[in-house]
């Protein structure tokens, strides 16, 4: 990576943090999840309570880089024809037109995806996983860059439907938010009465810039000691009777797929870039081990009725094992 690279990836990244900030007040966390996922082209599942920022957040990202941005609420009468979009008769013609769904854009916000049929979740697999969709036996390739934004509201499970393992492991993170500061949520109330949300703000990056940056964060070092660490910490969650406690080892039915160990490389690569370097470093590692790995860790009964937290397995994951 050459310094002029650097640099341009460093001053693109300032602008869209700043343009960011000036719409999203603290969610430090969730600043930089969606930074990474914009780097590395990847998915973000987010959970919160209502009204803490989320939709703003995407559209504040979306706006920043000049991209097409789609908001879909999800129902449970959500068809898949309404997010991939369907083939409509033209009487004029006598044949079939094909129109495409709002998914055929850079950033997707599916808000309340647990709301949405498991029929309907099904068909944003081949989306994030492809990015295609298939329309009457006919491919069409979605738009670069594009992202899922997926959001959950953890507290209201009536008429909802559980996330299928096989999904959440396609999203490169999740992040859980909580709520803001007694100063922050003092920020949030001058800035509406000051009208800033209701403002346009002025594009800080183009959407060739984000696909140099995806394409420079492959050349991010990534030395095979920490390549070694990662797998290492993946490796424990799925053998964890050998190294944690037997009363957390017990609490892990099932380990971290093979993703959770790319998802790490990806994103520490798109962190270190983030952090001004070329080149990942333990730290790097550590920071991104609750997104990455809170939604691929399967908890057993047990530990879901002893209310034992991801967070907790993933802590003493790495303090199993050696940092390089």
């Amino acid at each position: 990576m050459s310094t002029a690279d650097r640099d341009r990836a460093r001053d693109i990244l300032a602008a869209v943090s700043g343009s960011y900030a000036a719409k999203v007040v603290g969610q430090e966390g969730l600043r930089r999840s969606l930074l990474i996922a914009l780097i590395t082209g990847g998915h973000v599942l987010l959970e919160s309570v209502p009204g803490l920022a989320k939709t703003t957040a995407a559209q504040a990202l979306s706006d920043a880089v000049q991209a097409s941005f789609r908001r879909i609420q999800c129902t449970p009468d959500l068809l898949p024809s309404d997010i991939i979009g369907t083939q409509i008769f033209d009487y004029t013609n006598s044949s079939f037109e094909t129109q495409l769904g709002p998914v055929h854009a850079n950033f997707v916000l599916l808000d309340e995806i647990n709301r949405s049929s498991a029929k309907t979740q099904s068909a944003m697999l081949e989306a994030m996983q492809e990015h295609q969709t298939t329309i009457g036996g006919q491919m069409y390739p979605l738009p670069k860059p594009f992202l899922v934004l997926a959001t959950q509201n953890p507290i209201e499970q009536e008429g909802t439907y559980h996330l299928p393992e096989a999904q959440l492991d396609r999203f490169l993170l999740k992040e859980i938010l909580d709520y803001p500061s007694f100063q922050e949520e003092l920020t949030i109330i001058d800035r509406v009465d000051s009208g800033v949300y209701d403002e346009d703000p002025p594009a800080a990056a183009t959407l060739d810039d984000v696909l140099f940056l995806q394409k420079l964060v492959g050349e991010v070092y990534l030395d095979p000691s920490i390549k070694n660490y990662i797998v290492s910490a993946v490796y424990v969650t799925r053998h964890a009777n050998k190294y944690l406690t037997p009363e957390l080892a017990s609490a892990i039915e099932y380990g971290a797929s093979p993703r959770a160990s790319i998802a790490f490389a990806r994103a520490a690569r798109a962190l270190a870039l983030i952090e001004g370097r070329d080149h990942v470093i333990p730290d790097d590692v550590k920071t991104l081990r609750h997104v990455i790995l809170r939604h691929r860790i399967i908890l057993g009964f047990e530990a879901i009725a002893e209310d034992i937290r991801p967070e907790t397995l993933i802590d003493a994951v790495f303090a199993a094992i050696p940092a390089p």
